[in-house]
């Protein structure tokens, strides 16, 4: 392991976590806590860089340990930080000498079963969100409009092809009349991960299947991303649009570069105003934006819905609280002025395989005419 700052920083939260914890655990237990504390400061940082390993079996061993573990130590961090709030509201109320040892076994007794709880939702198929989407003047052709949406499903070291394809049955049950997928698919390079991404091709509805990249995209080669992802058959929106003809009314579907895009290609600069150039001014109009925060443009711009993911809901607690630092929406559905923005929690989750009060989701979502 290679001594970089961050693994500095690592061990020494770990091992703040020891000082506060493991005295209050005592013999066996002390010690068996211990150890756990060693392993999780040694993998969580070696599972960063395992792909750099040749032997493939090892590294997704490798990924797969450091991704729990740092499931683990962010739920024992935070409960340890809460603990010292318990420790200081107790010691000026007068409680008993025994709340730092009772509090004490709890923190690792909490940590490990949030985490437990946390790996089974996240390793579960997700469950289908039904959201009823109301537009101003839809056409009554268009009335009932599905569209199914995936978001942020990282295939990488701990998502595979059979997760996948879990994912791909499910979704082509809804008997949707478009399926979006946006972004955050990938965590590696399409030599690594083309298999695996493979059972998209089998994704099947009326209009078919658009993408857009997503910022993970661009981290592991956006441009043969693309060209493997046009290969299955799938439309990628690189802000431009596509006019779909359901029944007597059109319906412009347009799809943006992720929002930091620019900081990786410059001609890939996120530009809703340009995806709808050309498009019939009539025309409901839907965006595929991976990131809500382009809600503000895609408004300007005129559109009518707005469909996002990338904030995976905060994923697990406490980073929910985060996710309004930099995002306008956390999950579900919003207006801003006429435009509605859903943001998905995402179908599959990032690092460690831990969702916690955020549940992932298939979305299926219906377009219905807004009450006068």
């Amino acid at each position: 392991m290679s001594f970089t700052p961050i693994t500095l920083i690592v061990a020494l939260l770990h091992l703040y976590i020891g000082w506060r914890l493991v005295p209050q655990l005592g013999g066996a237990a002390g010690w068996g806590f211990a150890l756990v504390l060693l392993a999780s400061t040694v993998l969580m940082p070696l599972s960063m860089t395992a792909r750099r390993m040749q032997n493939r079996r090892a590294a997704e061993g490798l990924a797969w340990a450091g991704f729990v573990f740092m499931g683990l130590f962010s739920s024992l961090f935070v409960l340890t930080l809460l603990r010292e709030l318990v420790l200081l509201a107790g010691s000026i109320a007068g409680a008993p000498a025994e709340l730092a040892r009772w509090t004490g076994q709890a923190v690792p007794a909490v940590g490990a079963l949030v985490t437990l709880w946390g790996f089974v939702n996240a390793r579960r198929r997700a469950r289908v969100v039904s959201v009823e989407v109301p537009i101003a003047g839809l056409p009554p052709s268009l009335k009932g409009f599905t569209i199914a949406q995936i978001s942020d499903i990282h295939v990488g070291p701990t998502i595979k092809a059979p997760y996948l394809q879990a994912i791909v049955d499910k979704v082509n049950q809804l008997d949707a009349d478009m399926v979006a997928v946006t972004g955050d698919l990938v965590d590696g390079s399409v030599r690594e991960l083309g298999p695996h991404v493979a059972p998209l091709a089998e994704l099947r509805s009326r209009h078919g299947t658009f993408f857009v990249t997503g910022n993970h995209e661009y981290y592991s080669g956006a441009h043969a991303w693309i060209a493997e992802l046009r290969r299955l058959g799938i439309r990628v929106l690189l802000n431009e649009h596509t006019v779909l003809q359901h029944g007597a009314a059109p319906i412009v579907v347009a799809g943006v570069a992720d929002y930091t895009a620019h900081l990786f290609d410059p001609s890939h600069r996120s530009d809703p105003q340009a995806a709808l150039a050309g498009a019939p001014a009539d025309a409901t109009r839907v965006l595929l934006a991976h990131q809500p925060r382009s809600a503000e443009a895609a408004e300007r711009a005129g559109f009518d819905l707005q469909i996002s993911g990338h904030t995976h809901g905060g994923q697990f607690f406490p980073w929910n609280f985060f996710v309004p630092l930099q995002q306008p929406f956390t999950a579900g559905l919003h207006k801003l002025r006429r435009l509605w923005v859903y943001t998905s929690r995402g179908t599959g989750y990032w690092g460690p395989p831990k969702r916690f009060g955020a549940p992932s989701e298939i979305t299926r979502l219906r377009l219905v005419p807004a009450a006068d």
